[in-house]
């Protein structure tokens, strides 16, 4: 039986998607954020030693990386469905998507997400201004354009295609739906981005999403009427 171990708000909320859209049974072990720090419990690192979220353990396999366990969980489970055949372009567009996510749609929001932290957090008077200063700063220069750069992108590549690896729904839309997620949340993604918008309506609204929101509990990040899934 596949376990997710699975935290709270994080990545990991695409995992259980994923299984749901592919009909394959598992169990979820859940784990809770640190309400202070926000950074997942200690005990995930008796599942892995990084200690974060999405981890899948597998019979007597242990998958990390959000990437990675897409990927093995749609060759190993997939039966075909969800990914482009072995060998063709399309199955080469599928991989970049899901290095993509990670590897260059996130850093630019979770720095946004730091420098914010650093611009609102509370500190010592006597830095607060030059810290707040220089947070703006790195924010104005450097991160907001980033942000615009990556969501122009990923606006025009929609342009090609319904999805974003053809016209048929894959796996790369789902690991491409946490940053897009996050984009909505807290980098400027809008209704300016139309395509990018009626994305995130159409993830929304497919059943395998709504039951992992009902299994997985609280999502932030997800639509605001999933509020009535949350957990206490």
């Amino acid at each position: 039986m596949i376990v997710v171990h699975h935290l709270n708000n994080s990545r990991s909320q695409r995992v259980l998607w994923l299984l749901e859209e592919l009909g394959v049974p598992y169990e979820i072990q859940r784990y809770q954020r640190d309400t202070r720090t926000m950074l997942a419990p200690p005990e995930l690192k008796q599942v892995h030693p990084l200690g974060k979220s999405p981890v899948i353990t597998d019979g007597g396999r242990t998958v990390a990386e959000s990437g990675l366990i897409i990927e093995y969980l749609v060759e190993r489970y997939g039966d075909g469905k969800l990914a482009p055949p072995a060998g063709s372009e399309d199955r080469l567009r599928f991989r970049y998507w899901m290095h993509y996510a990670e590897g260059s749609a996130m850093p630019p929001l979770l720095l946004k997400l730091v420098f914010d932290r650093i611009e609102d957090g509370p500190m010592p008077f006597f830095i607060r201004p030059v810290a707040r200063a220089i947070a703006r700063q790195v924010k104005q220069s450097f991160i907001t354009p980033q942000l615009q750069l990556h969501l122009d992108y990923l606006e025009a590549e929609l342009g090609r295609s319904e999805w974003f690896v053809g016209n048929e729904f894959s796996a790369a839309d789902i690991q491409l739906s946490f940053p897009l997620e996050a984009a909505a949340m807290r980098g400027g993604l809008d209704q300016s981005r139309p395509r990018l918008y009626d994305f995130l309506q159409k993830i929304h609204s497919r059943p395998a999403y709504r039951k992992a929101l009902e299994r997985g509990g609280r999502y932030d990040f997800g639509p605001k009427e999933a509020l009535i899934y949350r957990l206490p």
